[in-house]
């Protein structure tokens, strides 16, 4: 793995050198567009939308569109706007984890310590996997300031990013219909939970699209001909909510049973 980030964990008096390396990556396939015709990549231009005209990398600013009126942006703005640049990934505070919601949690990254740092390393990790506690803070990464948690995963530090307050829309705009609710069907529906109840393991879910369509790309490669497959169509008999509940609660149990 490529580090994308060196610097130092700082927490109180004490800092930490440490790399750190994005923890995960895409599992979709890298897809070329392509002309029909004689497969000649697709290069995308930049066209000025009235002329029709492309226009060179030179001759293109970024501006914001601010109450209908385009505000240009120069390359100083942009650097009056940048946090200072520091190689210090600053720990504000402790927070239970639990008081971070999950709504928030970005990108992860693995924190790996640097020639010098492996006592204290190891000295926070292990007191974050005691207490049960995330620090949160920010560091500079590509001129902009990120913001995360540092918490304790398998045995080394993880770095998770999360979203400002303001990057969470607000959901009061939804239709959410209030309905009074039958204790029948709530009693019910917590039996159906419990029923289907079991510990989480993520390596049980797979990126079967990916595999599959991976093994198309193969077939097609030795010449071989794709039969479309027949769309399910899957539907209950039943429009009452009970019945539902009750056919979802047999049907899980013969799950179970078999």
């Amino acid at each position: 793995m490529k580090a994308i980030w060196t610097g130092a964990i700082g927490f109180g008096l004490v800092n930490i050198p440490v790399k750190m390396y994005a923890a995960t990556e895409e599992s979709s396939l890298d897809l070329d567009m392509l002309d029909k015709k004689d497969l000649s990549n697709i290069r995308f231009k930049r066209v000025n939308e009235h002329t029709g005209k492309e226009v060179d990398w030179e001759h293109i600013v970024k501006a914001y569109d601010y109450e209908g009126k385009y505000i240009v942006l120069d390359k100083a703005d942009f650097e009056k706007a940048m946090p200072e640049k520091t190689k210090l990934l600053t720990i504000d505070q402790f927070v239970k984890t639990e008081e971070i919601d999950s709504i928030l949690y970005e990108s992860p990254y693995y924190l790996e310590p640097q020639k010098g740092g492996e006592a204290a390393y190891g000295l926070l990790t292990e007191a974050l996997k005691k207490t049960g506690m995330a620090g949160v803070g920010t560091f500079v990464l590509r001129n902009k300031e990120a913001l995360g948690v540092l918490r304790f995963y398998e045995d080394l530090l993880l770095f998770q990013r999360i979203r400002y307050a303001q990057e969470v829309r607000d959901s009061k705009d939804l239709n959410i219909p209030k309905r009074a609710i039958k204790p029948s069907e709530l009693k019910m529906a917590t039996a159906l939970i419990s029923q289907l109840s079991q510990p989480f393991d993520i390596s049980a879910y797979k990126d079967n699209y990916t595999d599959e369509l991976l093994k198309i790309i193969r077939s097609k490669a030795k010449g071989k001909k794709i039969t479309r497959p027949k769309m399910k169509v899957v539907y209950n008999k039943s429009k009452d909510l009970m019945e539902q509940l009750k056919a979802s609660l047999a049907s899980s149990k013969k799950k179970k049973a078999s």
